[in-house]
């Protein structure tokens, strides 16, 4: 075989590191499905919509809940600037063995997104910049989602954002509204995106301004 066709026939070869990404996603949905936001993982599609709300300049703080096996945080690690601090809250076991094996620039924690407070407080961390959730939050019963949607705005500079995936079906399903309207009474704007190429298409909250907590009117209704 010469070069070229060796070059030709590992081509097609599967990255190791996505092999890797791919065995340790289904093997954690196959344990525990309910820990898991996504099908699949998710494309890097979405991964580079999810990072247009990353800072690129000065020294900001990126929060991600629920990271899973790291699809979408190599897009964001791509956009911040020297300085910066990239921090991956999961709570399975297995998953942040994999993050750290291979997403070593990742500060993971071992840990639950209704403990945010607590972590950042750990981690030294006054307030974040932007805030990349991935968790299942339909999942999730209602007062739980008011209480980390309520540590997330909190946590927030003024000019921060939230994003938060789920799939494009999620907005005409009544768990799915019902988290639109949580959106809506804890942020001044919220805008969604449709991601196409992934399956199935990936919905983004794109969430900015959050409101003082005198102006929060969560419901669960």
């Amino acid at each position: 075989m010469n070069a070229h066709s060796a070059r030709r026939s590992t081509r097609w070869l599967p990255d190791p590191a996505t092999v890797d990404e791919y065995r340790t996603f289904f093997a954690t949905a196959a344990r525990n499905p309910a820990m898991l936001g996504a099908a699949t993982p998710t494309s890097s599609a979405v991964a580079a919509t999810v990072a247009q709300v990353v800072p690129t300049t000065g020294t900001p703080v990126v929060v991600e809940l629920g990271p899973g096996t790291g699809s979408l945080s190599c897009g964001i690690q791509e956009r911040l600037p020297q300085g910066a601090r990239h921090v991956g809250i999961e709570l399975n076991e297995d998953l942040v063995a994999h993050l750290r094996t291979h997403k070593p620039w990742l500060e993971v924690v071992h840990g639950n997104a209704e403990e945010l407070h607590k972590v950042l407080a750990d981690l030294q961390i006054d307030r974040v910049d932007a805030v990349v959730s991935s968790i299942p939050w339909s999942l999730l019963p209602d007062d739980t989602q008011d209480h980390i949607l309520g540590q997330v705005a909190d946590a927030l500079v003024p000019h921060g954002a939230f994003t938060a995936l789920t799939y494009l079906t999620a907005l005409y399903r009544e768990g799915g509204k019902k988290f639109r309207r949580r959106l809506g009474a804890t942020f001044d704007e919220v805008l969604t995106h449709t991601t196409w190429l992934n399956f199935p298409p990936a919905l983004h909250y794109l969430c900015r301004r959050p409101l003082s907590v005198d102006k929060r009117v969560i419901t669960s209704a």
